[in-house]
């Protein structure tokens, strides 16, 4: 499971993105880390686009005007997405659209 989600990440960056100087640490960390939801019984906050995208935001804002740090840390972000779309999290829309359709996970 956790190399489905580190190779089709790593891959997917590599095609899209093309630039050798790109650090995969982080991504690899984003690509596995909503497979943490498991601890709490099944897909959680963790597979929903609204964390993931939040993430980032919070990101491009906290790290306005310093491009090297902000470069090594897009990779979570971009991993966590990548998961979800490696995942077909958007299957279960209550969990992938949390929290628009409701705030319980059942």
């Amino acid at each position: 499971m956790f190399f489905w989600f580190i190779g089709t990440a790593i891959v997917t960056v590599g095609v899209v993105f093309r630039d050798p100087r790109f650090d995969y640490r982080l991504l690899i960390v984003g690509s596995v880390l909503p497979i943490g939801d498991g601890l709490f019984g099944g897909a959680r906050a963790l597979h929903s686009v609204t964390v993931s995208v939040g993430l980032l935001a919070v990101l491009m804002l906290a790290t306005t005007g310093r491009r090297p740090i902000r470069k090594m840390l897009l990779g979570l972000p971009i991993g966590m997405i990548l998961h979800l779309v490696f995942d077909g999290a958007w299957n279960n829309t209550e969990v992938f659209w949390w929290p628009f359709f409701g705030t319980s996970f059942d």
